[in-house]
């Protein structure tokens, strides 16, 4: 029985959160620096972009080579949406009801983090104190910033990226 483009982005997106939930729980239980290590989340975004090239890959050869540019778009961008909300999900439970205190280090880390970047930039004081009390008074792992986050630092990168991908990706088929 021939799989249908949803069922195929479907399946690596599952893939890609468990794959996301599980790197999840390593860094949490390895070193939670890990979170705010600029290579790690590099590796994690070049994972991600991978793991929808091969979505859009399959979907193409379970089609016979051909997909047009809203079939591969659409495979990736459904795996990258499974996958991150499945992520997003795990971060959530993990840092707001199992260990409330690794989301108040991780937040110090993070405004640690922050600072750093924005001193080496030569970012005035007053607006970097600014920048950190708003920091400090938020909840970083409310559902509201995980699901701007997702969004945002997420899905809106990702969905160009994809765009591009489906724009590499596509091939119509002659006959149709």
């Amino acid at each position: 029985m021939e799989k249908t483009l949803k069922s195929i982005a479907s399946n690596y997106g599952l893939y890609l959160g468990a794959l996301l939930a599980l790197l999840t729980v390593i860094a949490y239980a390895v070193n939670l620096n890990l979170f705010v290590n600029f290579w790690f989340g590099l590796s994690i975004y070049l994972l991600i972009i991978v793991i929808g090239i091969i979505a859009v890959a399959k979907v193409k050869q379970n089609f016979n080579g051909y997909a047009t540019f809203k079939d591969a778009f659409t495979a990736y961008f459904i795996t990258i949406l499974i996958g991150l909300s499945i992520s997003t999900a795990v971060s959530f439970v993990l840092f707001n009801f199992i260990d409330t205190e690794a989301a108040v280090v991780l937040k110090e880390k993070s405004i640690d983090k922050m600072v750093s970047v924005y001193e080496n930039n030569n970012l005035p004081q007053d607006k970097l104190a600014e920048i950190v009390e708003k920091m400090e008074s938020e909840d970083l792992y409310s559902l509201k910033n995980n699901l701007t986050a997702l969004a945002i630092n997420y899905l809106l990168p990702l969905s160009i990226i994809g765009l591009l991908v489906a724009a590499a990706m596509k091939k119509t088929n002659p006959n149709s």
